[in-house]
């Protein structure tokens, strides 16, 4: 069963339906939904989002402030488990520890260029349309809404400024006329670093025709393919492997924009129709009032002065300036009044903001007139099995006799049917598989069905993946890195041929080259491994010339590897201190034999 038949459940339930027509009508200013535990907020906020078919959503943005990064990393991923990453986007915080530490990560600025970059790419083409109808934003598509997910120190960073950020945005479109030269120029005018291979953002490579370029506001770099001074085609790719992902009639590249002058709240950024999404906005403006009062620590910004030139050192004080990057609690405060809110709570928690506390119902006060509408859920957390399957069993086999439907989720078919043996040699019950699994489940008792997740049956730890996990340590990142400082003679081994030396990156012409494993180098001891550029490669059509790498083996024999098949190559790791590795000689088929050993050797360790 796929987890989106779940989604459709939820689209259906009443609670959800009156959710959906009350964000439709503009009205209350707060909607307080009470009883959602374990994942089941994710999967009626999903089953909300398949409603905009029916035109009853005219919000575009749903931001959900989560407690802290790592329930707004589990909450995001339950999200995409259920409706894809197409409309679910994660704020993160730009530094990889407490803001006080100033320690950026790179992989999460990208997260938050592209999450900048959406927003405004709807404001550019609103304005296109010539709509400034009261603030309303028609500029995504019908009955189309986006889900954002961030937690405190996320929200208490400051982001570029609308201005700063298009004027440092370069668009391309498929179709459009545009000088390669002129491109790269502006590219070097954002600060973007020429390479050989882009394996990072900030950084762009031009081979021939074909322009590589990482930037902030994607996940994957661009590869744009001109044909004269026409861009022919533009598509994602693989870092790992070069290969093409998807096609785009549309980019924008946008460098580093942590050292822009101007700034704001990412609230002010926000469309006007945007609802916040909390557990406690109260919470929310505390943290964010202890990341202000901290701000930079006297350590980091002696770390990162240390060795600056008079120019950088300004530029660093500006950078670590608190009120230049951090808003303060008030400030929050101040600019979320604007946007109407979602509370995640149960109705009997006092709910507080600046007016003083109120619960449920209508409240006026001096300054202002806030009204509430409260929807009630029926859920409780799963179980808690231990591994025992006899609990298991009567757990289930109550539920069953009350009229409860019972699913299991599971990421692996395999393990959905693993426990579907354990449960039928026990006692015969059965159970619904689903095809994705959330981080918590539960029993949901409106609709008198439990959702059971196999890491918590089984007691195992679940990780959650962000879109950025790639740009901040990938295979392949890391072997092209290694690649331009590799030395002649170093040890490496490709995967097909095995231990082999580092002869160098050399350019062969095209058509010299040969398909994978069939071609002859420029001897009859040479081998040629060589992927063609329609498969996503960079070279430069018929007649131009391809980087390859040499890998030496034992007899002088040598095998050159496109880009293209980088994947292939690793650097060899041997033991400290040990011995060379002994190369290995090609046409014996030692290595295969090597290799099937070795596979033998892990199922036996495997199977004890």
């Amino acid at each position: 069963m796929h987890i989106q038949e779940l989604q459709k459940i939820y689209a259906r339930l009443p609670q959800v339906a009156a959710l959906a027509k009350a964000l439709g009508k503009g009205a209350p200013d707060t909607i307080c939904l009470d009883g959602l535990v374990a994942s089941s907020t994710a999967m009626v906020f999903s089953g909300l989002h398949s409603r905009v078919g029916e035109g009853q959503l005219p919000c575009p943005v749903l931001l959900f402030i989560m407690q802290d990064a790592e329930e707004a990393g589990y909450f995001y991923h339950d999200l995409c488990q259920v409706m894809g990453d197409s409309d679910v986007l994660f704020f993160p915080s730009s530094y990889r520890r407490a803001i006080k530490y100033g320690q950026k990560d790179p992989a999460s600025e990208i997260l938050r260029t592209e999450v900048l970059t959406h927003l405004n790419e709807k404001g550019e083409r609103r304005n296109k349309q010539g709509d400034d109808t009261q603030g309303e934003n028609t500029t995504l598509k019908p009955n189309h809404i986006i889900y954002i997910v961030t937690y405190p120190e996320a929200i208490a960073e400051q982001v570029v400024t609308r201005r700063s950020l298009d004027d440092r945005t370069l668009s391309l479109d498929v179709g459009q006329t545009v000088s390669v030269s002129d491109v790269c120029r502006k590219l070097r005018d954002f600060g973007f670093r020429e390479v050989d291979y882009v394996y990072e953002p900030g950084q762009f490579a031009l081979r021939g025709s074909i322009l590589d370029v990482y930037s902030f506001s994607c996940e994957y770099p661009f590869r744009v393919d001109f044909f004269d001074n026409d861009i022919d085609s533009m598509r994602t790719f693989d870092v790992e492997n070069q290969l093409s992902r998807e096609r785009r009639d549309h980019i924008d590249i946008v460098p580093e924009m942590a050292t822009s002058e101007e700034r704001e709240s990412l609230l002010r950024f926000l469309p006007p129709q945007t609802v916040l999404v909390a557990k406690d906005f109260g919470y929310v403006r505390e943290s964010v009032e202890r990341a202000w009062q901290e701000g930079f620590s006297t350590q980091a910004m002696t770390e990162r002065l240390e060795n600056a030139t008079e120019v950088e050192q300004y530029q660093i004080r500006q950078e670590m300036h608190r009120d230049n990057q951090i808003i303060s609690g008030r400030q929050f405060e101040d600019d979320s009044e604007r946007f109407r809110k979602i509370l995640l709570g149960n109705k009997s928690e006092v709910i507080s903001n600046k007016y003083g506390n109120y619960s449920s119902g209508d409240v006026t006060n001096q300054t202002c007139h806030l009204s509430l509408a409260t929807y009630h859920f029926k859920i409780s957390p799963q179980p808690l099995f231990h591994k025992n399957f006899d609990l298991l069993t009567q757990s289930l086999e109550d539920y069953l006799l009350k009229g409860y439907q019972l699913y299991v989720l599971a990421d692996s078919a395999k393990q959905i049917d693993r426990l579907k043996d354990i449960l039928k040699e026990k006692s015969g019950l059965t159970f619904e598989g689903v095809d994705r699994t959330l981080h918590e489940g539960y029993v949901d008792h409106d609709l008198r069905l439990c959702l059971f997740t196999d890491h918590q049956i089984f007691d195992r730890f679940h990780k959650y993946n962000l879109r950025s996990d790639k740009a901040r340590g990938g295979k392949m990142a890391l072997t092209l890195k290694e690649i331009q400082q590799f030395e002649l003679g170093d040890f490496i081994v490709h995967i097909d041929h095995g231990v082999g030396k580092f002869g160098g990156l050399v350019r062969m012409p095209i058509q010299q080259t040969l398909p994978t494993g069939r071609g002859v180098g420029a001897s009859s001891a040479d081998k040629t491994n060589y992927s063609p550029p329609s498969q996503g490669g960079a070279g430069g059509g018929s007649g131009g010339f391809q980087e390859m790498i040499k890998i030496i083996y034992q007899r002088g024999d040598a095998i050159y590897v496109s880009i293209h098949s980088l994947y292939k190559v690793s650097k060899y790791k041997g033991q400290d201190g040990g011995q060379p590795p002994r190369l290995s000689t090609l046409g014996t088929g030692a290595w295969e034999r090597l290799k099937e050993r070795t596979k033998k050797h892990i199922k036996d360790i495997a199977r004890d």
